[in-house]
């Protein structure tokens, strides 16, 4: 049975990829690059925004390690995270279902302010028991010691527990942890190659697909 369910953020929950792309391109247009289109950004994420600069950069032709970029694209992001940024459709009241039965919990390598801001932002911060973000000591996704921390939190062992996520990193992070397993398939990060999925995961196409999973 399952008795917690954990979701990822950006390209699970909400749809984020707009602002993301926006606050990417501000900072390129500040290093005096041009900008990249919407979907080459959002194929950068999921392993954080440190990661999702040094890719940007690179795909751009500027130095990866160029000093300050991170803090700048954060502080461009932090202008914009909720300007298009919203559930994708029938989220909140999937969410809300779930979490009248369930403890539900949020597990992402977004920092944990941008994530309380946004959940804050949409109203969905009264849904979630338990935030666990990127800059946490238990570190980023697939590293599985957050998805197992909030286990423990909920005491509730990870075979009881369910990820929900869109990408290879919220895949692997579940395997890691032991945990089951619910992939979304209209989700940006859903990038799969032929053989990667054994066949014992779930895959939704919409969010209201998750309660017959749960």
């Amino acid at each position: 049975m399952i008795r917690l369910v954990v979701f990822d953020l950006d390209g699970t929950l909400v749809d984020s990829s707009r602002d993301l792309a926006a606050a990417t391109n501000a900072l390129l247009s500040d290093l005096g690059a041009e900008p990249l289109a919407q979907d080459v950004v959002v194929s950068f994420v999921g392993e954080g925004a440190a990661v999702l600069v040094r890719r940007a950069l690179e795909h751009a032709g500027l130095d990866p390690e160029t000093p300050e970029a991170l803090s700048r694209f954060l502080a461009h992001y932090d202008r914009c995270l909720l300007d298009t940024t919203r559930p994708y459709p029938g989220m909140v009241e999937t969410v809300t279902a779930i979490a009248a039965t369930r403890r539900v919990a949020i597990l992402t390598n977004k920092p944990a302010a941008a994530t309380r801001r946004i959940l804050e932002g949409l109203s969905l911060d009264v849904l979630f028991r338990d935030v666990i973000g990127g800059d946490s000591p238990h570190g980023r996704k697939p590293n599985p010691a957050g998805l197992l921390a909030l286990a423990a939190r909920a005491a509730v062992t990870p075979a009881e527990t369910l990820l929900v996520g869109d990408s290879p990193v919220d895949f692997e992070t579940a395997r890691r942890a032991g945990t089951q397993v619910c992939l979304a398939r209209y989700g940006f990060g859903f990038r799969f190659g032929d053989g990667v999925l054994r066949g014992d995961e779930r895959v939704i196409d919409r969010a209201i697909d998750l309660l017959e999973v749960v």
